[in-house]
């Protein structure tokens, strides 16, 4: 009688374990939907120079150097502690109401390493007017390949 007792513990307690492991590896979007802007509203936003955003892309160097929004700025990888610590440093003479646009295009967004991580720094260095630029499946497919205007690498 007390080994199916124990049995039933350690199933329940491996079930317990499995959905605290599983819900713990989600990493939900930090962002809202008001902190989020697609491509076509971005692409008409650059347009006007008075109100036109700053463009912060926070992948990868290569990535950028391959291609990237017309006037878009590098300043490290969302993805590694180097890179957040670059971005930290350039945005920290910035106002915190800087109108700031950040995206990447590496991968499908889902499962982009460094979007969250540089969308939360600069939240929480107190960014007020921050965005993500949405692009579900890649830089390529979702902005280049619709004609909107980039950079083309060197």
């Amino acid at each position: 009688m007390l080994i199916p007792r124990i049995l039933r513990l350690l199933s329940l307690a491996a079930i317990f374990l499995f959905v605290f492991t599983a819900c713990a590896q989600y990493s939900p979007n930090p962002w809202t939907d008001s902190q989020t802007v697609q491509p076509a509203e971005l692409n008409k936003e650059l347009s006007n120079p008075k109100t036109a955003p700053t463009v912060l892309f926070v992948g990868y160097q290569r990535l950028f150097s391959a291609g990237h929004i017309k006037g878009a700025q590098f300043h490290g990888s969302g993805g590694s502690a180097d890179g957040l610590a670059q971005i930290k440093a350039w945005a920290a003479s910035l106002p915190r109401s800087t109108n700031l646009v950040i995206y990447c295009g590496c991968c499908p967004m889902e499962h982009c390493p460094n979007v969250r991580p540089a969308f939360s720094l600069l939240r929480d260095m107190g960014f007020t007017k921050l965005r993500i630029l949405i692009l579900p499946t890649s830089f390529e497919v979702d902005w280049a390949d619709k004609g909107l205007p980039y950079d083309r690498g060197q």
